[in-house]
């Protein structure tokens, strides 16, 4: 790749797990890119360092009781800082040719949005932008001049597997999970598990949340539902596949039976320089697959009696209407709590499904904006969160 000028990026999400990724990348091709501005939640330290690395010309970071500490750990860089919700919003907003979307959560909804507003490739890696908002989210997508790249490794490999074709001609698109930690626990042994078992992930390194997420299989749920609005195609058209090698990243099966698949290295670079080098190719250093090494591949189906979650999941999708968002929102506040050590490992689906049916019997439309889908949202974390009290949990 060795465009006729530096591409203009900025960094949403800079000192996540994606975001680290992203900033390898970045500092390895100083040639190619001019960073403009690097943006973090509340680790004022980490944010700048990466600021520093990659020469950004502005870093904010979310909470605005660590700006003293941004602007402290920036003296004399040169790097102009800002801090709070609003300078999150200002800072995706800024004209760039490239944007990684890559704030965890719903927190991550009303920036994306801005730089989709503002236009250029949106590389996309918060699902819950359209988890929570997926209609209305694409909606906004269509109304602009955003191109909308996935870098989930399974979305980012279906849609290289696709190779442009029609999804009318589509039979199944398959995403694969590596089963997480506990795939070949009995159920009282998952039930059990503390936090720390569940965060030792046995492929990829990844935040705490989305490291719970692998392994209630809720993950894999996030993206069935990411991949019905990313690519327009119904819920009976999709499938999961528990894959332990997270060689293969996702298959397309075609109306004539022909099957594509997308294999790379467990290594999220790859599917960012993907998204950064569009429609290139960028050359880089991560590690590629050797699948003589491997010696196999082995595929099963998930089992949703042991993991539950992901036919919560399912079902949502399949019922449509504003069920994602409340699902979503209850995920989030049940990974916290089990976090925390305030519930038990299988509590997590329980919560969720408990605060769908409390939603479950007032009929809701799906948001028909960004701003309903946080207003459900907030509203849905409520009533998770005051489910708890009356709940019989136990933490562990």
């Amino acid at each position: 790749m060795s465009p006729a000028r530096k591409r203009t990026v900025t960094v949403l999400g800079a000192t996540g797990s994606v975001g680290g990724a992203t900033v390898d990348l970045l500092a390895r091709r100083a040639d190619l890119f001019d960073v403009e501005a690097v943006v973090a939640g509340r680790d004022a330290e980490a944010l700048a360092e990466v600021a520093r690395r990659l020469g950004a010309r502005r870093a904010v970071i979310a909470d605005p009781s660590r700006a003293q500490a941004l602007g402290d750990a920036l003296a004399g860089s040169g790097v102009s800082y800002a801090a709070g919700h609003s300078a999150v919003i200002d800072a995706a907003s800024i004209p760039v040719d490239w944007t990684m979307a890559a704030i965890s959560g719903a927190a991550g909804l009303a920036p994306t949005i801005a730089a989709v507003r503002r236009g250029g490739v949106i590389a996309l890696a918060n699902k819950e932008c359209l988890v929570c908002a997926g209609a209305a989210f694409m909606a906004e997508v269509a109304r602009s001049t955003a191109t909308l790249l996935p870098v989930d490794s399974e979305h980012n490999a279906l849609l290289q597997a696709l190779g442009g074709q029609s999804v009318d001609d589509v039979e199944t698109m398959t995403l694969t999970a590596s089963g997480g930690p506990f795939r070949t626990w009995e159920p009282a042994r998952i039930a059990a598990a503390r936090p720390e078992d569940a965060l030792r992930h046995p492929t990829w390194s990844m935040g705490a949340k989305i490291t719970i997420d692998s392994a209630t299989l809720m993950n894999k749920g996030l993206e069935l539902i990411e991949a019905h609005h990313l690519f327009a195609i119904e819920s009976e058209r999709l499938d999961v596949l528990v894959h332990p090698q997270s060689a293969v990243h996702g298959l397309v099966t075609f109306r004539d039976g022909a099957v594509t698949a997308g294999l790379a290295a467990p290594d999220m670079r790859v599917p960012i320089a993907h998204t950064l080098g569009h429609p290139q190719r960028l050359a880089t250093s991560a590690a590629r697959l050797d699948l003589a090494r491997l010696g196999q591949l082995t595929f099963e189906a998930p089992d949703t009696e042991r993991f539950p979650a992901l036919r919560l999941a399912r079902e949502a999708l399949a019922e449509g209407g504003a069920t994602a968002t409340v699902l979503n929102a209850a995920n989030e506040v049940a990974v916290a709590l089990f976090l925390d050590r305030r519930i038990g490992f299988m509590d997590i689906p329980r919560l969720v499904e408990e605060t769908l049916a409390l939603f479950g019997k007032v009929s809701s439309a799906a948001p028909a904006s960004v701003e309903e889908a946080l207003a459900l949202d907030r509203e849905a974390r409520s009533v998770a969160s005051e489910r708890l009290p009356a709940a019989r949990f136990r933490a562990h």
